[in-house]
Order: C-alpha cells, then sequence, then structure tokens
C-alpha cells in the first residue's frame, strides 16, 4: 500500500504505534508479541531452529517479542517438541534467533517456564511430573500421538525447590548469554508458580503454604535468583489472575486478595513489566463470587510498573485500553501467528490474515512461515 493513511486509521493507532519504555526495554511501539507455544523444536536436544530463527526475525516489527515458554530444565517440560535454555546448544540456537531479531530492529525477552504438574510421565522417564502438593490437576495434556489424562504429581521437597531455583538463576544467566534483551517469568496459566500460589494445588504446611506470603514465597526467591544475574528492570512477569475451571484451578474468594499481595510486593523490585491477561469471554467468569471482569483496571492503581494487557484483544480494544490508560502496552497472539507484518496492518488499516488452528502445534513450516504479508 501507498503512504496515505486515512484520518480513521491515525485514531486507531494513536497509541498503539507510539515508543514506550518498559522498564530497560525501550519499544519502538506498544504492539508485543504474546508468548505463543509452537512446538517447533523437533530435535533430541529441544534446541531452536533455522525455521524458529526465520519465524521471529519475520515479526521484528513488533515493539517487544515475548519467546514462547522455554523451559528451564528437563524436569520442568509438559509439552512435545518445546525449546529449553538449559544446555549450551539451546542458548547457540537462541542466539541464532535474537541476532535475527535485533538485526531486524527488534526486542526479543525469553518466557522462562517450569510446566510443574501439566505435565506427563512420558516427558520424565516414566516419573510422575512436580508440584507443590501430591494433587492430581485432572486435565488432558498432550503427548507426541495421544492427549492422555494427567497423573498424581510428586510433591516437591524443599530441597528441590531450592534445586528448582537454581534452575531459573541458570536459565536467567542463559538468557542473558544468548543475546536477549530480558526475560518474563511464566507466572500464570495454572504452571508450577500458579500452581503455587493457589490454595487448591497448594496444601503444604510448610513455608511455601498456607498463608499468602507462604504460597508466594518460591516467587519470590526465584525472582531474587534471577536479579542476581541480570538487572531487575529487564525482568518481567505474567499473572492470569481469572484462570478459571481450566487446567485443574479455578477462581474462588481467596484469588484475588492472593494476587494482589503479589502485586504489592513485586512493586518494591523495580521490573520491567507485569503481563495481565483478561478473561477471554464473559462465560470464563460467569457464576464465580470473586471474579474480576476486567483484571488491567483492577489492577493499574496496584501496579507500581509497567502493564502488558492481553487477552483476546483485537486494534480498537487494545487502543482503547490504552487510550483509557488501563496499561502501557497490548499483546496479541493469534494476531501475530497469522500476520508477521502485525504493525504495519494495524499501520495501514489493513485486513488481517485468520489464523490456521490445525497448524499451531503440528510442525513444520506451513502455518508457521507461510503467511502472506502486505508486500507479497
Amino acid at each position: 500500500m501507498g503512504g496515505f493513511l486515512a484520518p480513521h486509521f491515525f485514531a486507531m493507532s494513536k497509541h498503539l504505534l507510539t515508543p514506550v519504555r518498559l522498564g530497560a526495554l525501550a519499544l519502538k511501539n506498544r504492539v508485543v508479541m504474546a508468548p505463543l507455544t509452537r512446538c517447533r523444536a523437533d530435535n533430541p536436544g529441544y534446541v531452536p531452529n533455522d525455521m524458529m530463527v526465520r519465524y521471529y526475525a519475520q515479526r521484528a516489527q513488533a515493539g517487544l517479542i515475548i519467546s514462547e515458554g522455554t523451559i528451564v530444565s528437563p524436569q520442568g517440560r509438559g509439552y512435545p517438541f518445546t525449546p529449553g535454555i538449559w544446555s549450551d546448544e539451546q542458548v547457540a540456537g537462541w542466539r541464532k534467533v535474537t541476532d535475527a531479531v535485533h538485526a531486524a530492529g527488534g526486542l526479543m525477552v525469553c518466557q522462562l517456564w517450569h510446566c510443574g504438574r501439566l505435565s506427563l510421565p512420558e516427558y520424565h522417564n516414566g516419573q510422575p511430573p512436580v508440584a507443590p502438593s501430591a494433587v492430581n490437576p485432572k486435565w488432558q495434556m498432550f503427548s507426541v500421538t495421544d492427549q492422555p489424562d494427567t497423573v498424581t504429581p510428586q510433591a516437591l521437597s524443599r530441597e528441590a525447590i531450592k534445586d528448582i531455583v537454581g534452575d531459573f538463576r541458570k536459565a536467567a544467566a542463559n538468557a542473558m548469554a544468548a543475546g536477549f534483551d530480558g526475560v518474563e517469568i511464566h507466572s500464570s496459566n495454572g504452571y508450577l508458580f500458579h500452581q503455587f500460589f493457589s490454595a487448591q494445588s497448594n496444601q503444604r504446611d510448610d513455608e511455601y503454604g498456607g498463608s499468602h506470603e507462604n504460597r508466594a514465597r518460591f516467587f519470590f526467591e526465584v525472582l531474587d535468583a534471577v536479579g542476581e544475574v541480570m538487572p531487575f528492570d529487564r525482568v518481567g512477569f505474567r499473572l492470569n489472575p481469572m484462570l478459571n475451571r481450566f487446567h485443574g484451578l479455578h477462581v474462588d474468594l481467596d484469588t484475588v486478595p492472593m494476587w494482589e499481595s503479589i502485586v504489592r510486593r513485586a512493586n518494591d523490585y523495580g521490573l520491567a513489566f507485569l503481563h495481565l491477561t483478561e478473561p477471554l469471554s464473559p462465560k470464563q467468569i460467569e457464576d464465580t463470587p470473586g471474579a474480576l471482569s476486567d483484571v488491567g483496571a483492577h489492577f493499574r492503581p496496584i501496579a507500581r510498573m509497567p502493564i502488558i494487557s492481553n487477552g483476546g484483544l483485537d486494534q480498537a480494544k487494545g487502543e482503547a485500553r490504552l487510550a483509557a490508560n488501563l496499561c502501557d502496552a497490548v499483546a496479541y497472539g493469534q494476531a501475530w501467528i497469522a500476520n508477521p507484518d502485525l504493525v504495519e496492518r494495524f499501520q495501514h488499516g489493513a485486513p488481517l490474515n485468520t489464523p490456521d488452528r490445525d497448524t499451531f502445534y503440528q510442525g513444520g513450516e506451513h502455518g508457521y512461515l507461510d503467511y502472506p504479508t502486505l508486500g507479497a
């Protein structure tokens, strides 16, 4: 398309296309690429490959790319062919990705991930996965060929928790060695940190269970450890307080107070951002006492750090949230899968490609590298 932009396109992008600073990260626009599991690291070492280099470089016009969930240790695996960041080979693979993104003018942080009980024995040599307590989420997880039921996990010992803290510290150091501009701690969506936060999955009676402070202890031990190897203003974290009737957890009357306590304590760290997920639809939280219809509106007055908003937002809704000062940037997921030139499409008011859900996790280049761009 040519250089002319209709006035209503300017209005729709008044905020989204402007620069913003999240801690030490200077974004050229406020259109963030959300972390998106794509299961393309289909090699024995779960090493980022050349296909992933091309995929992320295609999307470097984002103000910030948050990598797909990246496993911090073999113990943290929960899905097939998700990349890791515990080995030298993985660090070298990610270095190729970040070099390509930087060469294209982009910024990229690594999402650090441990699945906890949302996993299967086949990923752990036949042993059960780990969790704060031996509580089965009673969910189905993806294997290479099927969707088996979860099993009762093994409750972590204090010593094992300390080992995982060390795994996150090493993963953060590896992320810096791999050329990432920072990290996001994946502390949402029912995975290991979320399992510690919720009294439904955390039934411990030691210093890691019970009170809000205790259930958040593991998270802040990890945050402190990450801060030993990188500046806190390059660290963000993700929360999904309204995860409900999903991954074996639900919202209850303790949810909002618990998550408020986490954010208030995190305020003292000078972090780059808080990444908040909104309910995807009203149905997600219907008939749920204590639920929030707008997570950002609730947490904006509490958080003393920039907020990235995510969750079923389109261009107009993202612009509206920025205009209302509910967030500082907006993360898009499926829109980035199908539109590697999403920022350009927002700029020109161009229609978006429709994502092919059948190719989200199947592997290969189709549905990964071959979506058309405006200039194609």
